[in-house]
C-alpha cells in the first residue's frame, strides 16, 4: 500500500507544478489568475500571451500526466498490472487541478489527461485508438463551434462512452470515468456560459 501512497504523492507533486502561472509570471511579470478567464491552463495563456506560448504550455501540461506514467511509476512499482498507473495518473491529474503551489487552485485537467493517456496507451495500444478519436472529436468540435471548453468536455466524455462501449478492462473504465467527472466538475462555469451563450470563443481568422 505504501508505494501506492508514495506514487500518488510524487505524481500530485509532479502535477501541481504551475507551468502556466510560471510562464505568465516570467514574461509579464504578474499574475495570469488576474487576467483572461483567471485560469492558469493553455487556453487562457493562448489570448493573453498568443499561440505560441499557448502550445509551450500545453506540451509541459501534458508532460506532468506522461512524466509520472510513464518513469516515476516503473521506479517505484514494477509488475503489478495496470493500477499503478492509474494511480500515477489521476495523482498527475489532481495536482493540475489542484496543485498545492497555488493553494488548490489550478487548470481543467485535459492537457495533464492527455499526456497520461499517451502513456497508457502504450501499455494498452487499443486504448490509444480511443485516444486518437477523442483528439479528432476535439478539433471538429473546436473548428465548429470554436469553444475550446465545448470541444474538450465532448473529447472527454467521448472517451469514456467509448472505453466502456469496447469493453476495456476495469481500471481503464474507471480512470476515464474519473477523468470525465474532474473535468466536467472543472468546465462547470463554462457549462453555464455555454448555456447562457455567454461563453468566449475563438474568432475565426479571415
Amino acid at each position: 500500500m505504501f508505494p501506492i501512497i508514495l506514487l500518488t504523492l510524487i505524481s500530485y507533486l509532479l502535477g501541481s507544478i504551475p507551468f502556466g502561472f510560471i510562464t505568465f509570471k516570467f514574461l509579464r511579470k504578474e499574475d495570469i489568475r488576474k487576467f483572461g478567464s483567471g485560469n492558469i491552463g493553455a487556453t487562457n495563456v493562448g489570448r493573453l500571451l498568443g499561440l505560441k506560448w499557448a502550445v509551450t504550455v500545453f506540451l509541459l501540461d501534458f508532460l506532468k500526466g506522461f512524466v509520472p506514467v510513464a518513469y516515476v511509476t516503473p521506479l517505484i512499482i514494477s509488475n503489478a498490472g495496470l493500477t499503478p498507473y492509474i494511480f500515477a495518473a489521476l495523482g498527475g491529474v489532481c495536482g493540475h487541478i489542484w496543485p498545492l503551489f497555488l493553494k488548490f487552485k489550478g487548470g481543467k485537467g485535459v492537457a495533464t489527461s492527455i499526456g497520461a493517456g499517451a502513456v497508457l496507451s502504450l501499455i494498452y495500444p487499443k486504448l490509444g485508438g480511443v485516444l486518437a478519436l477523442a483528439v479528432i472529436i476535439w478539433v471538429i468540435v473546436f473548428y465548429s463551434f470554436r469553444y475550446v471548453s465545448l470541444a474538450s468536455l465532448t473529447a472527454v466524455f467521448s472517451f469514456s462512452l467509448f472505453c466502456f462501449l469496447f469493453k476495456f478492462p476495469a481500471q481503464l473504465k474507471i480512470l476515464s470515468l474519473l477523468l470525465f467527472v474532474l473535468i466536467v466538475f472543472r468546465h462547470r462555469s463554462n457549462i453555464a456560459n455555454l448555456l447562457a451563450n455567454k461563453e468566449k470563443g475563438f474568432r475565426r481568422q479571415k
